[in-house]
């Protein structure tokens, strides 16, 4: 359970630095934290204290095996972030050649 909350918690500091900060940079940190903690909810959903791995043996019962669909899911968000991260760093960077600021109040006052 406690595992659990430290992944609640995760998600709430992600959320903080996506919702409160102002700093471009800064609010990809706070989004990639909440990826991080989803992934990890995700992984503590699958895991089994004595669970083996997920092949069909003559003799072997399917409840003590390990979900492997939570696993390949992690795998694909964490490619999936990893791009998603890259495109919003290279949007900052962007951002501050165009503006010579990375504060998002700058930035909407500068639009204007």
């Amino acid at each position: 359970m406690g595992l659990y909350l430290l992944s609640f918690i995760l998600f709430l500091v992600g959320l903080y630095g996506v919702l409160v900060k102002r700093n471009i940079v800064k609010i990809i940190l706070g989004s990639g934290i909440m990826g991080y903690a989803v992934n990890l909810f995700l992984i503590l959903i699958a895991y089994r204290s004595a669970g083996t791995f997920p092949i069909f043996l003559p003799g072997r019962e399917p409840g003590l095996m390990v979900d492997p669909l939570p696993q390949a899911l992690v795998l694909t968000s964490i490619v999936i972030e990893l791009g998603v991260t890259a495109l919003l760093v290279a949007l900052a960077v962007n951002i501050h050649k165009h503006y010579g600021t990375l504060d998002v109040r700058k930035v909407r006052r500068l639009k204007e």
